[in-house]
Order: C-alpha cells, then structure tokens, then sequence
C-alpha cells in the first residue's frame, strides 16, 4: 500500500484574498486584550449518526480571525512586550502517504476523504505562523488562567486545558468578555465582507427564481414544499457552501408559523407561499431573504390586502435606517404601519397607539404583536442571526454605523384557529425581508434584484413560468 505512488505534489497554494484582513481584525482584537493570552478554537468534527459526521463548518469567530476552514484548528494569539499579539495557528498535519493515517483513518485519511491542507499550506494561503496541532497541548499548559481568555464551548478538548479563571469579582467573567467583544467588533462589515455578503444576496436570488420556475411541479407532489427547498439548495450548493440556515418554505396556513422548517406540506393553487432563505457563501457570509408569492401568480384582492400592509411597513422600515440612528428605529417605523392597519381592521381593541405603547404595563400595549410574532430586524453576517453575544448597550440600545448589515423584515401571520380575526382572513402568513447595508448617507439594499412590489412579483412570476 506505502508504494507505487505518483510523488507528491508540493506546491504551495496563493495567498487567500482574506488574509489581510484578518490580520487587521486580530490586531483589533488583541489591542481590546493588551496583556492576555486569546485562544479561539474552530471546532471539532460532529458525530451525526454512528460512522458518519455532520458538513464541518468552523465557528463564525475562528474564521473572522482566521479564513480557515479547517476542523480541530486553534488560533492562539499572545502579548509582546511591543503591545502585540503575534499569532501562532495550531492546525492538524496532513493524512498523507507518508503516514498510515492515510490508509486507515476512515475519519482523516486522505484515500478516504481526500487530501486538506496542513502546516505549510495553510501558513502560505492565510499568512499567519501555523504549527502542528500536537504541539498544542503543551503550548496550553503553559497559559496562566488569570492571563488567559478562551472562546469556551467550542471545542472541549480546549476547554479542560485552559481552567476558567475564577478569582474576579462577582459577574466578571473574563471569557464571556471575550466573547462579546469578538461579536461588538464583527457588528460592522469591512469591505472584503460587504462584497462577500453581495455575492450572497445575489446566489440566493438566482435561487428564488428558479424556486419561482418550479412552483408547478411542486404543486403535483403531496410535500411539494420540500421540491421547493431542495431547488434552492441545489443552488446553494453550486454557487456557495450550503444554506445559511434551515429554509422555510411554507404555504397556506403553514406562513403562519414563523420557524416552518419542516417544509412538508404541499403546495396548493390559490395559496400563498412564504419563502424565506438564503445563500452561504463559500467565505461563509449568508443572505437572509423573504418573498411571499401567489402561487398562482397573482394575488387575490385580500391577499393582496394583506401583503400591502407588510410592504409599507417594511419601506417605513428600511427607510429609517442611516447612521445614527437607533437599531431599533426601523422596528419602531414598520410596528406604526402594522398596528394602524389592525387598528383600521378593528383588531385593536384599545388603538393602535395604545398598543404601540413601550409600557407594558398599560391597557392594550403590545396587541398588535399578537399577528406579528417578531422583530423586524437582526445583524447579518457570518451568522444569520450575527453578533449574538454582543451587549445590548452595542446592539439593541445601540446607534447603527456605516458597515453594519440588518434585516428589515415586517410580517402579519393570522393564524387558522384565531377566533380574534375574520375568518376570510384566518390562515393568511405574509413576510417580506431584506438585507440593508448601513452606509455613510443611509441604506442600500443588497437584496434588491429580488422584487418586492405585488405588481412587479406578479411580473416576475410571469417571466419565469412555473414548470
């Protein structure tokens, strides 16, 4: 088995065009920490059923640092007395032929699952410092709690070496520091990510289109929502790296509730279908996208109703965004729009201002949110719902900046059971969603090549007939 083998190629690959930035982002990073050690693991292969493992994907911090996509890596960045934190990239070596690995490791051998990239690959194509993962362990145990911060609950091996330091004060918990300010600093997007989530946006509607084209063999199938889902993973697939998160695709009463991600239901003319999915692009950035389209193609008067409603809240929505003005403020707009339209339904029993009250305490606040359910927006990024583990004096109760990137996405959901609505209108779900990049003088919407108008949705659909 050890002969009769072509020799090796050992060419080493091209500078990755993130490199640079990465560099600049843990420079960023290390300049939050002077005098700490910061240890950001990628993650660990996952076990999905017996033998076989779940698509690796690293986690979205490691890769922000990093650009690599390699399971079980660790960046480790340490202080100088230069106030630097020069980096050192622990990844595995190759499975090669050079080792038995290659022959018998069904889980990293290369004859099993092709070759990956080791030390000298990785160090030429990101341009940081690489050493082989055994030497790892013993780099860890040389790192001091009280001057150590690790991204805990990723990957487990590191976190049994590292203690957690326990001697602060009360609540100061030094890696859950870490861990925020790694999310604050990814809030905004630098230029390398702004044209990544561009391509995004563009792969996911290449993909609702071409959902649009197969609504007709969807509607022959007894689970044609799952024809849907696969026509645009098939895209994901083939212009990025998989699906930013679980597609929703949902029909009739299915829009009416906000995580459909079974997709198991069928597809019926006269219905309506929410689609909500995005593209993960190969540098792992996702769009985040909803179109609610008549199956049909065209929209009935109420549908068309309904659907008008969450169209000028979602505009008042996007139009509050510019740079100084709070996260919240686009959420605020489009929640006018919703709640006088239930108001003018007679579906607010205490008003529209009433319920838009931000008391919670006062009679009627908050009703209108019965038939919305949710926020109008979220970061996007590397994550569908980004920055997670940022404060919220940084991001809810923050002002937006040029470079951050958020959904707008207004919905009405009137569910089949609720007795408070007219029955023309139970089972009727409609969201439409967006992604806007802040920019220096206002918004830009990154999703835009997808219609939004029902005038234009109906166009489109008519040049894009269903099979």
């Amino acid at each position: 088995m050890a002969t009769g083998w072509a020799p090796i190629d050992d060419a080493l690959p091209s500078r990755d065009d993130c490199a640079p930035y990465a560099a600049k982002r843990r420079a960023l990073l290390g300049s939050r920490f002077p005098t700490d050690a910061l240890v950001v693991p990628s993650g660990a292969l996952r076990v999905r059923a017996n033998d076989t493992d779940y698509p690796f994907r690293p986690g979205s911090d490691f890769f922000w640092l990093t650009g690599c996509h390699e399971p079980d890596a660790v960046l480790v960045l340490l202080p100088n007395a230069a106030g630097e934190h020069p980096a050192t990239l622990y990844v595995p070596g190759r499975s090669d032929r050079s080792s038995s690995a290659f022959y018998a490791d069904r889980r990293y051998g290369e004859l099993w699952v092709g070759p990956r990239p080791g030390v000298p690959e990785t160090q030429a194509a990101l341009e940081i410092e690489c050493r082989p993962l055994t030497e790892l362990p013993e780099m860890l145990a040389r790192l001091a709690p009280g001057n150590t911060r690790v991204l805990r609950g990723i990957d487990p091996l590191v976190d049994r070496s590292v203690l957690r330091w326990t001697a602060g004060r009360s609540g100061d918990d030094r890696d859950q520091q870490l861990a925020q300010t790694l999310s604050e600093l990814r809030l905004v997007k630098d230029d390398f990510e702004i044209a990544r989530l561009d391509e995004a946006a563009a792969a996911t509607a290449r993909g609702f289109t071409e959902c649009v084209a197969e609504i007709g063999h969807a509607i022959g199938l007894p689970n044609g929502e799952r024809w849907l889902e696969g026509t645009f993973w098939r895209r994901a697939r083939v212009d990025g790296n998989d699906v930013g998160y679980g597609s929703i695709v949902a029909c009739g009463h299915h829009a009416t509730t906000l995580h459909w991600v079974r997709d198991d239901g069928p597809v019926r003319p006269g219905e309506l279908a929410l689609l909500d999915m995005g593209v993960e692009g190969r540098s792992l950035y996702t769009a985040d996208v909803t179109r609610t389209l008549p199956i049909t193609g065209r929209f009935t008067d109420l549908q068309r109703q309904v659907y008008d409603v969450v169209l000028r809240a979602q505009q008042a929505g996007i139009e509050a965004v510019r740079p100084g003005a709070s996260f919240l403020d686009p959420h605020r707009a489009a929640m006018r729009v919703i709640a006088t339209a239930l108001d003018d339904w007679g579906l607010l029993a205490n008003g529209a201002q009433a319920s838009l009250s931000e008391d919670p305490h006062a009679p009627g606040a908050g009703l209108h949110r019965r038939y919305t359910l949710h926020s109008t927006s979220h970061m996007l990024g590397l994550d569908v719902h980004d920055c997670a583990q940022a404060r919220d004096t940084a991001y809810r109760d923050a002002a937006l900046e040029p470079g951050m990137v958020l959904t707008v996405e207004p919905g009405l959901y009137f569910q089949p059971d609720d007795l408070t609505v007219p029955p023309e209108l139970r089972g009727i779900g409609v969201r439409i969603e967006d992604d806007i990049l802040v920019t220096r003088d206002g918004w830009r919407n990154m999703s835009a090549a997808l219609p939004r108008s029902p005038e234009d949705v109906e166009n489109w659909m008519g040049r894009h007939p269903s099979n």
